[in-house]
């Protein structure tokens, strides 16, 4: 594995530095305050990071990444002490430049001091606790990351690498997640534990990048803005443990991806569902926000073995963009009266296209997959849902009638489709043996059809 293989080679680099060099480091920084702020995510799925400033806080939008507390030099290794910034739109740790460094067990306090731009905290990790930026590759083993502060995310790769291992995260301050890639940085992280308030656990933003995590816990709570996932970029997350516990658990954002393989993800995001609010509350969301945050394109979640759970809202939602759900044994939980899947326009109220243009197009395959529930696709919205390699699908499609501007299904000779309700769909392909009416009607481009 990628992660395995990367992690290996920098803790080998590391133990040699470590011998080399040993040594503590002071307190780096006065007394901390704490600066946190309350919850201010109320988007589904997160609010696109942004105060209404130029990305960098002026009208240039020239990149703004602010100071550094302590910085670190080419082929320093850090070992134990605690380094702290209480400084406006400064980070507590920087890795800048064409160089290489790494930590040992330090501890990392940012708890006071805000960020000046929302939108230069989410985009250039001003302000943050740890930021690696313009081609610096840092190393991190151990210690604790501590960030209270306004516009204070955790660990912050901009442009940069990042190899975190065995790390505690506590990120609590305002517009601030837990780890995050922006500006083309990668970030590889292996058992951590994070914990996030107000936004993403595991999170990217403008420029993308690459974030690849192996085991470890990821939770957040306090806001309907912090899934545990958030990508506008290439993530995939292996033998971890993600939890939502006010939010939906995992948002993707235009021509970007999310990769689970064998975790196990819930989410339990804040609202009513089925309420006349124009808010679909939901577990899983592919959208384009069109905040420029994310290029536009095909959306992908993928997701092999482990739980996918939803505790309140449907397990699926896509909106405003085009994307491919693939599944493949997966234990799903939907919450009760909920939809395995939603595929529809929004009022437009949030800027996520124009109300009456905005639907979905989903390719949804289903392989080696059992699933139950109600799949629903608006006029204005397409599906083409493949079931395939013993996959068993149990639900209605559109059984008030919609017909949806193109809804196929495609079933190959071991899977089978079980009926709770008349369907409708707009074409049906491969073996029809698989399906079974359970004493319902299946309409096929208007018409009845008998298996």
């Amino acid at each position: 594995m990628l992660a395995r293989t990367r992690l290996t080679t920098t803790l080998a680099a590391l133990t040699l530095a470590l011998a080399a060099c040993g040594g503590a480091a002071d307190d780096a920084s006065s007394d901390a305050t704490d600066a946190s702020a309350p919850p201010d995510a109320e988007m589904p799925g997160g609010d696109p990071p942004g105060d209404g400033a130029a990305p960098g806080g002026g009208a240039s939008g020239e990149v703004d990444t602010g100071t550094g507390a302590y910085l670190l030099s080419d082929g320093e290794t850090v070992d134990g002490g605690t380094y702290a910034s209480v400084g406006d739109d400064e980070n507590a740790i920087r890795a800048e430049g064409a160089i290489t460094a790494a930590l040992a067990g330090v501890t990392v306090e940012k708890t006071g001091g805000d960020a000046s731009s929302s939108d230069a905290s989410s985009f250039y990790g001003l302000n943050a606790a740890v930021l690696a930026l313009d081609g610096a590759d840092l190393t991190i083993d151990g210690g604790t990351v501590t960030a209270t502060a306004e516009g204070a995310n955790g660990v912050f790769a901009y442009g940069a690498t990042i190899t975190i291992v065995d790390t505690v995260i506590d990120v609590s301050g305002g517009n601030a997640g837990g780890i995050e890639v922006a500006g083309g940085g990668t970030l590889y992280a292996t058992d951590l534990t994070v914990d996030a308030t107000v936004k993403a656990a595991i999170r990217s933003d403008r420029g993308g990048g690459t974030l690849v995590v192996d085991g470890g816990t990821y939770r957040t709570s306090g806001s309907s803005g912090a899934p545990a996932i958030y990508s506008t970029a290439d993530i995939s997350v292996t033998d971890a443990t993600l939890t939502a516990e006010d939010s939906e658990a995992v948002v993707v954002e235009g021509l970007n991806s999310v990769t689970l393989n064998d975790g196990d993800v819930t989410g339990d995001m804040d609202g009513t569902y089925g309420d006349s609010s124009g808010e679909n509350v939901h577990n899983v969301m592919l959208y384009q926000s069109m905040s420029g945050d994310a290029e536009e394109g095909t959306s992908s979640f993928t997701m092999t073995g482990g739980t996918l759970t939803s505790l309140n809202g449907d397990m699926f939602y896509v909106t405003n963009t085009d994307c491919v759900i693939t599944l493949s044994g997966v234990a799903l939980t939907l919450a009760d009266g909920t939809d395995l899947l939603v595929v529809a326009g929004n009022d437009g109220a949030r800027g996520w296209g124009t109300a009456g243009a905005n639907g979905g197009v989903a390719e949804v395959d289903l392989g080696g997959q059992t699933a139950v529930g109600d799949i629903t696709v608006d006029e204005i919205s397409q599906l083409s849902l493949s079931l395939a390699n013993g996959s068993d699908y149990t639900g209605a499609i559109n059984s008030d009638g919609t017909a949806a501007e193109a809804l196929s299904v495609a079933i190959d000779g071991t899977s089978t489709w079980t009926l709770t309700g008349d369907s409708h769909v707009t074409a049906l392909t491969g073996s029809l043996d698989g399906v079974d009416l359970n004493g319902f009607s299946l309409y096929v481009d208007g018409e009845a059809v008998t298996p």
